[in-house]
């Protein structure tokens, strides 16, 4: 079952049982899809459908903090939930230890032993864990190179 099918078929029993931010959360990433596909002119696959999904998680990120930072707490809080729900539809991320194991072994692979080769060990790092098919955090991947490369 696609994203697009799962998300319909949640929508209805959502929208019965009164869920507002639910309903509202669905329908969000609905429309981001369909816009993307529009965009495209074909249908998403599962890695560009994640990657939007990636993408709003980053935003009500980005979002929390800013309220955070301006005293919002009802609107971060908001925020929060929406990033849950959408969450829920992404396969797990690749794990801590996993992104430390492969940076390990491109950093040996390079050769790499000061902080000016973050790139190229940055670079193949990502490219590996994006291989496995999980969802990988950028900003988690070069604190990790950095701290292994500093």
């Amino acid at each position: 079952m696609s994203l697009s099918e799962k998300l319909q078929t949640e929508l209805a029993p959502a929208m019965k049982a009164k869920e507002r931010t639910r309903v509202g959360v669905i329908r969000l990433i609905k429309a981001a899809l369909k816009n993307k596909e529009i965009e495209n002119g074909k249908s998403l696959s599962i890695e560009e459908e994640n990657q939007i999904l990636q993408t709003m998680v980053k935003q009500r990120n980005e979002s929390i903090e800013q309220f955070e930072k301006g005293g919002r707490s009802d609107l971060a809080k908001k925020e929060a939930e929406e990033k849950e729900l959408i969450q829920a539809y992404l396969p797990e991320a690749v794990s801590e230890d996993e992104i430390e194991r492969v940076a390990v072994e491109v950093i040996a692979e390079i050769g790499a032993s000061s902080p000016k080769d973050t790139g190229r060990v940055m670079k193949e790092t990502m490219a590996r864990l994006k291989g496995s098919g999980k969802p990988v955090d950028g900003k988690a991947v070069s604190a990790v190179v950095r701290t292994k490369l500093s």
